[in-house]
């Protein structure tokens, strides 16, 4: 039984391996479920934990009843301005701790300290501060992921190898060239692994957010129709939806970084000495060519909307506005962002050589 694959330690799976252990777990999952809420005595009682069908049925409420897809951009376009935010201040600031012996000297302890602070009890700071609209709300999500992605910026600093320290060193590159071609992309590349994985904690604050002033917003929804309520079926369907928003938002994540990152991803074969990328899942390729070919009808989609909000066209309907309301600014820059980088891709391959 020892040596069987499925038991090896820490033995390794081939990507058919995982794909059929990933369904089953679900469905064994699911089966449990169903087993121990559904029938006319259920192990668990329905107000505690509903069935599956009930669940499922949830979904269609908040559709329906809820407005489900205005609170979920809320949340999205919250977020995405808490990403921004954080990494915005967390690079840079790590960076000069990091690398200049005096603000290290000066301020390490606190960067290290500042990590245990209960965030929830912030939020009456934040309130003083922000006020109790969409700024305070994205500020506090940008705090809970800067207070830990701003010591693992100066971790990765920490972590340059020092050959490449000694081989600019002794090519004669000076204090800024250092920092320009060896540091910052040494750490960047690093971090982007970091900020994929930091960027849901503040999933899990946004019901703290979302709460004040009441906006919409996913987590706004799982307080008013789910636990206001009672229903315990509408709460495990919109954690469900963060869910699986968290897992697309991961597999975006992992395609910016083979996009931006590629020699992450070479391997060296051992018969003749020359570099190839590693290969990836056949889902991972269907989801790339998905990213890429909907990145522009997604642009197309927005310049319209856009234009829309300055001039209205469509009936004095703003759909902007009204799905991501005070966070709309998140998407203009998100937007904005991938604009500049498909002009700058397309200049690479029309006038570079």
């Amino acid at each position: 039984m020892t040596s069987s694959w499925l038991f090896k330690l820490r033995g390794d799976l081939n990507k058919n391996q995982k794909i059929l252990l990933t369904i089953g777990g679900l469905i064994f999952f699911i089966f449990i479920w169903a087993l121990l809420t559904m029938g006319s005595t259920p192990a668990i009682p329905r107000a505690i934990f509903p069935d599956p069908l009930r669940v499922f049925h949830a979904f269609g409420e908040l559709y329906n009843n809820n407005e489900l897809i205005m609170n979920l951009c809320r949340s999205i376009g919250l977020n995405l301005g808490g990403y921004i935010k954080a990494i915005l201040y967390a690079i840079p600031v790590g960076f000069i701790i990091g690398l200049v012996p005096l603000f290290r000297g000066a301020f390490q302890r606190m960067v290290d300290a500042v990590r245990f602070l209960p965030l929830t009890a912030l939020t009456g700071l934040f309130i003083i501060w922000f006020g109790i609209y969409a700024e305070q709300k994205i500020n506090f999500l940008a705090f809970g992921i800067f207070i830990y992605l701003l010591p693992i910026v100066i971790q990765r600093i920490d972590e340059v190898d020092d050959v490449y320290l000694k081989t600019v060193h002794t090519l004669g590159a000076g204090y800024w060239q250092t920092i320009r071609t060896v540091y910052f992309p040494a750490v960047i590349s690093r971090l982007s692994d970091d900020i994929r994985i930091l960027t849901a904690i503040s999933w899990t604050y946004i019901i703290v957010a979302e709460t004040s002033a009441d906006q919409g917003g996913i987590g706004s929804l799982i307080y008013r129709a789910g636990q206001r309520l009672g229903r315990v079926d509408i709460t495990i369907a919109c954690l469900i939806i963060i869910m699986l928003v968290g897992i697309f938002q991961d597999k975006v994540f992992a395609y910016l970084d083979r996009k931006f990152f590629p020699y992450k991803y070479q391997i060296k074969d051992s018969y003749d000495g020359r570099n190839s990328l590693k290969t990836i899942s056949g889902f991972d390729a269907v989801f790339d060519y998905v990213i890429a070919l909907s990145t522009w009808i997604f642009l197309a989609i927005y310049l319209i909307f856009m234009f829309n909000e300055w001039s209205p066209f469509l009936g004095g309907a703003k759909p902007l506005s009204y799905l991501f309301g005070d966070a709309l600014w998140t998407i203009h820059v998100v937007f904005l962002l991938i604009l500049c980088y498909q002009f700058y891709h397309l200049y690479q391959k029309i006038f570079v050589k």
